[in-house]
């Protein structure tokens, strides 16, 4: 069997090319793809080729063939069915709806250990979301809220709007999705928070957690932190030195800094969850409807070369960009 991938070959060219796709064995699974979704964040970042070399052995993404500058196949958030197995014993899989951290493939075979089934309500376009979900829960677990705290999400991009949904199911005195940009403050309403332009923002926060991957939005966040509080930084800035004013106030406040990554547990629950229960509570968050505003698209995977121009040259509109795969074969 052929498959067709997505490969960027150099930075700011991407391919789509066939491969052979061996039949699965013992434990793994073949996957027919329904969507997969666009990431503006570290996606880009490959496809402008802006990846450090210091950092690109620890940014691989599971299934990831190829290294930087390229050609690399590279993406993680795929959606699909389930078409065959490689024990019978594992029949029940087929037919199944699953999430993967897979690259841009009309169809793949992977262990099963790397599919998460997906819930009967979670339609396939917002199960995209998924990879980020789980980056999201793992922030939430690393901020640590607390009852009746002032919280600021910095950003109103993919990851920032799903920590602000999950934080709004808290009993929080304040919530607010700070971004520039009106179109994406607005974000805030449906998910249950308030959106505000950085200047708008209210100060004292007990927890700000920091998603614009911009040195102006990091600053922001560090001047809105209240006494003895804390920034979470999730964003990751490739190979572009940051800056900040950590003088006057921060250093009087006594003010933190933690980092918040998605490839380790947060420590805070690592003794008591593992990666699937992650993922698992990931994808029960993604039954909220509110978070179909963060799609965009779709866009069939003939034209995704076209598409990663498109938005590394900063067009398109929303914040994950869904791919669709038209399958011949397919009777539907």
């Amino acid at each position: 069997m052929r498959a067709r991938a997505y490969w960027t070959v150099t930075a700011g060219q991407g391919v789509i090319t066939e491969e052979e796709l061996a039949p699965p064995g013992p434990g793994q699974a073949r996957v027919r793809t329904l969507t997969s979704g666009v990431s503006r964040g570290t996606e880009l970042l490959v496809h402008r080729g802006e990846v450090p070399d210091s950092v690109a052995e620890r940014m691989r993404a599971p299934f990831q063939q190829g290294s930087w500058p390229g050609p690399v196949k590279y993406g993680y958030l795929s959606v699909g069915r389930v078409e065959a197995v490689g024990d019978p014993q594992d029949g029940d899989w087929v037919g199944r709806r699953v999430f993967c951290l897979h690259p841009h493939q009309d169809h793949y075979v992977v262990p099963l250990d790397a599919l998460t089934p997906l819930p009967d309500d979670v339609p396939d376009d917002r199960a995209v979301l998924l990879g980020t979900m789980e980056t999201a829960v793992n922030a939430v677990w690393d901020a640590q809220p607390a009852y009746g705290d002032r919280v600021a999400v910095v950003g109103a991009g993919m990851v920032g709007a799903c920590v602000t949904a999950l934080l709004a199911r808290m009993p929080l005195q304040r919530l607010e999705l700070v971004d520039p940009d009106p179109a994406r403050a607005a974000l805030a309403g449906p998910l249950g928070a308030r959106g505000v332009d950085p200047a708008q923002a209210g100060d004292e926060c007990d927890v700000v957690i920091h998603c614009s991957a911009t040195q102006q939005g990091l600053q922001r966040a560090v001047d809105l932190l209240g006494d003895e509080a804390t920034v979470v930084e999730m964003s990751w800035f490739g190979d572009r030195p940051v800056t900040l004013d950590l003088g006057g106030a921060f250093h009087a406040r006594r003010g933190r800094i933690v980092v918040s990554q998605v490839g380790t547990i947060s420590p805070v629950r690592s003794a008591r969850r593992d990666h699937r229960a992650r993922m698992e509570l990931a994808a029960a968050a993604l039954r909220d409807p509110a978070l179909d505003a963060l799609l965009a698209g779709p866009t069939p995977f003939v034209r995704l070369p076209a598409l990663m121009d498109e938005l590394a040259a900063g067009g398109a509109p929303g914040l994950c960009h869904v791919v669709h795969y038209e399958h011949t074969d397919d009777p539907s």
